[in-house]
């Protein structure tokens, strides 16, 4: 018998299969999804049986010998890494590495990541009482036995000397029992009853279970759809089918997991970024083995191998980190879509600000719109005030103003808690010569080094690269240097200053970078360690803190300012989000946002929490420029090390594009990237945007098969990106 297997290079000249031997011993238990060791080259790798098969003319080498018999990919993940190949132009291994945990890849030489622990068992064939009676003196080993005939006992429990010499008359043996990282205890409370706004959105979900429906849950912040979900869950365990619920930030993960937890127990599986490479295999693991009923998790839990699989659920649709950046360039939500269509289930896509795109397709009723207006119990929405920082700025205050000063304080009396909002950590955004105009750049990447006061050093958040801070100028050699533009560590310096007595926490991805950290911080201030929370955008959505009841927007024209054709729409969500933070219990809340454009419409719309009107205004926006969800994109990058041959093929691929496209399709470019220069490569960028274009997929696939064998020249294909 023989097998066609997908090699673990990443290489695009190898994108396809290559036939070997299967041997006789191997025969019985080899099967197509399985992970196996095969020699290639003069080399020894891992692949993926992808067929098998009864005849071969060819030569062929042996498969050296399978590596996991109980973990492979199963017929629809298979079907699924084809679909992303075709949708997303990678390789088709690609496609099925970023399906796995980093302790299950393709290349990872280890093969288990399992726990076990050793017990200690009397031997049934042996003549215990004989042993018994020959014995009498020694005690240690007689007690031993005596306490293994009702139960087994882990080894390390038991004296080594002792039972060593059991061992060795043949009267114990060892029993293996795995175990997981991971384990919560059931804790059943079910005993919430829903609002007539959430019965009425969970009977309408649940009514198209084992149909493919989508639906659009869009409740304003604090209308309760993690209950409707919850309430969801509990009928798709009650099928026995499988639910996969995805969240934005592994901050989100930490309540949303402990109110699973809380009512379903060992039911929940987990996975995110923050787990350890064993946690994730133990994940894997009870989800393959069909252990639990609900998956939570962030992007990459849409891979979940669960079997049965009855329900989708993707919170805070709009945010877009759903969208990998690296490739394979997917969108979880289009994942989603085709495994719902291939378990005919649905998918819930639940928001207080969905995307355009999500809002028109309801508009057409391709979704079907479920809205939840009100807020649950007594809360309600906050009082929202928009600050003209032009006027603070003549004051002197540069990053809070006279009103949110007054406000933190008032809040700080009453022992209530307050976040702030800045889109920026570190702190400052530049630094810069006062004498020559020097400016620190990343040598590898021509954008600007943000300063760390905490670790006094100056890093690039594109490559991270690093360069202590000294004060003097490289360049004229003064001690001139001044640091200008804000982020959060210079908001929370300020803080620290202005409310001594405060206890304050900073939130950003330099203060959650530990394992553990999202947890550690987020515990803390639900059990009032702290006053004022300082964060970026990781703290604008999901969070549920009863007694916040500021939220401070430090500079709402920071994402406003981004040269996006998405900025207006990521401001508003945002915005609204973090806004939602407040006042989510019985205690009012109140949002002051401080902007330079109190007349900016975005800004207008998120101060009379109108997100239909901001729909409108960039729907019309959109159509006028032609962009989605009027037009799809897709981006293409030429990067290579030499500028000249960068430029020089980008101008080839336009007039490639150009002469064979249909008449409604838009080509633009080519231009410097936003990015331009990252890791020493320069990048040219290219935007196709069309309506229906049959043929563009087929041009992008040969243009990037010419270049397979270029080692000059790279190229990146987006398809549906999020930002260029």
């Amino acid at each position: 018998m023989y097998a066609n297997i997908l090699i673990q290079y990443k290489i695009k000249s190898l994108d396809h299969t290559f036939t070997y031997h299967i041997p006789d011993n191997l025969i019985s238990d080899i099967d197509v999804g399985m992970k196996v060791y095969v020699p290639f080259g003069s080399s020894k790798i891992n692949g993926i049986v992808l067929d098998i098969f009864d005849k071969y003319d060819g030569e062929t080498k042996d498969i050296i010998c399978i590596i996991s018999k109980d973990l492979k990919l199963n017929k629809e993940l298979l079907e699924l890494g084809k679909y992303i190949k075709d949708k997303y132009l990678c390789t088709l291994i690609s496609a099925y590495q970023t399906m796995l945990p980093s302790s299950l890849k393709v290349n990872n030489r280890k093969e288990s990541y399992e726990l076990r622990k050793t017990y200690i068992i009397l031997n049934k064939e042996a003549n215990i009482d004989e042993y018994i009676n020959n014995n009498k003196r020694a005690k240690k080993q007689l007690e031993i036995i005596e306490s293994l005939k009702d139960n087994k006992i882990e080894k390390k429990e038991l004296s080594s000397s002792s039972l060593n010499i059991l061992f060795k008359n043949n009267i114990v043996k060892e029993e293996y029992e795995s175990y997981y990282r991971i384990n919560k205890n059931n804790s059943i409370k079910d005993d919430y009853k829903l609002t007539d706004e959430q019965e009425k959105a969970y009977k309408t979900i649940k009514d198209t279970f084992n149909t493919n429906k989508i639906h659009l849950l869009h409740g304003i912040t604090g209308s309760g759809k993690t209950e409707v979900y919850m309430h969801l869950c509990k009928d798709i365990i009650k099928e026995d089918k499988r639910v996969i619920i995805l969240v934005p930030e592994i901050s989100l993960t930490t309540q949303l997991i402990n109110r699973f937890y809380d009512r379903y127990g060992n039911d929940v599986a987990i996975f995110h970024s923050e787990l350890s490479d064993g946690e994730k295999y133990d994940e894997y693991k009870k989800i393959y083995n069909g252990e639990v009923h609900i998956v939570v998790g962030t992007r990459s839990a849409i891979f979940a191998p669960v079997n049965n699989l009855g329900l989708i659920i993707i919170d805070e649709e709009h945010t877009s980190s759903y969208k990998q950046e690296n490739n394979p360039r997917y969108n979880a939500i289009d994942i989603a879509k085709w495994r719902c269509e291939y378990n005919n289930c649905p998918l819930v896509l639940g928001s207080a600000t969905p995307t355009l795109e999500s809002m028109a397709r309801a508009q057409k009723g391709v979704y079907n719109l479920i809205t939840m207006n009100k807020r649950v119990g007594d809360a309600k929405l906050p009082v929202i005030t928009v600050i003209n920082m032009q006027e603070e700025y003549r004051k002197r205050n540069m990053i809070l103003s006279d009103d949110l000063k007054i406000a933190i304080d008032n809040r700080l009396k009453n022992k209530e808690q307050i976040m702030l909002l800045l889109n920026r950590r570190g702190y400052s955004t530049f630094v810069t010569c006062e004498s020559c105009g020097y400016t620190y750049k990343c040598p590898h990447c021509d954008i600007t080094l943000t300063y760390h006061k905490t670790s006094n050093n100056m890093r690039c958040h594109y490559c991270g690269y690093t360069v202590m801070f000294d004060g003097i100028c490289p360049e004229c050699k003064n001690k001139s240097i001044n640091s200008f533009g804000l982020g959060t560590e210079k908001v929370e310096n300020l803080v620290k200053e202005l409310f001594p007595s405060a206890r304050v926490v900073r939130m950003d991805r330099d203060t959650t970078t530990k394992k553990g950290s999202h947890e550690k911080i987020i515990k803390g201030i639900e059990n009032l360690e702290y006053d004022i929370i300082i964060g970026t955008q990781m703290i604008s959505k999901g969070l549920d803190f009863p007694r916040v009841t500021l939220v401070g927007i430090v500079n709402a024209d920071e994402s406003l300012n981004i040269p996006d054709f998405r900025s207006g729409e990521n401001t508003y969500a945002l915005l609204s989000q973090v806004s939602g933070r407040a006042g989510r219990a019985n205690l009012q809340g109140e949002v002051i946002i401080q902007t330079f454009n109190p007349d900016n419409k975005t800004i207008i719309n998120v101060k009379n929490n109108n997100y239909l009107s901001n729909y409108e205004y960039e729907m019309n926006i959109r159509k006028l420029l032609k962009y989605p969800p009027y037009y799809y994109l897709i981006g293409l990058k030429v990067i290579s090390k030499d500028y000249d041959k960068a430029s020089k093929e980008a101008n080839k691929i336009i007039n490639i594009l150009k002469n064979n496209k249909e008449d409604n399709t838009i080509v633009l470019g080519p231009t410097t990237a936003s990015q331009f220069k990252l890791n020493n490569l320069y990048r040219f960028q290219i935007i196709i945007k069309y309506k229906k274009d049959n043929k563009i997929l087929n041009i992008l696939k040969e243009i990037d098969y010419n270049y397979i064998n270029d080692k000059d020249i790279y190229i990146e294909i987006d398809v549906d990106p999020i930002r260029f």
